[in-house]
């Protein structure tokens, strides 16, 4: 079953597909987005994204990687902050995360 965090909502780790995965990294924007993540080594807000999109697209971005499992995303205040699921991608396909991150860009 999917798990929440106030409004959002991921799967849980054995609900990850590499169908899922591989489609919303496919993605330029959420590529770069995924990319970010993995250099801050932490959470990043949504409006601390450095992407050339609107706010409406970001969210629906956003969106697609909590959807296929790649992040999770947490409330706190007004502020909404994101994090890459790591772990549970190195655990479900070792080795995907750490090769799409050093694909030339």
């Amino acid at each position: 079953m999917a798990a929440t965090t106030q409004q959002y909502v991921y799967p849980d780790q054995d609900e990850i597909r590499i169908e899922a995965v591989l489609a919303a990294l496919a993605d330029p924007v959420r590529l770069d987005m995924v990319r970010q993540l993995a250099e801050a080594g932490t959470e990043i807000s949504c409006s601390g994204f450095d992407v050339a999109v609107t706010k409406s697209t970001l969210t629906h971005h956003l969106r697609t990687l909590r959807e296929a499992g790649i992040i999770m995303g947490r409330q706190q205040g007004t502020a909404r902050y994101n994090s890459l699921r790591r772990n549970d991608l190195d655990e479900l396909f070792p080795g995907l995360l750490q090769g799409v991150l050093a694909a030339r860009r």
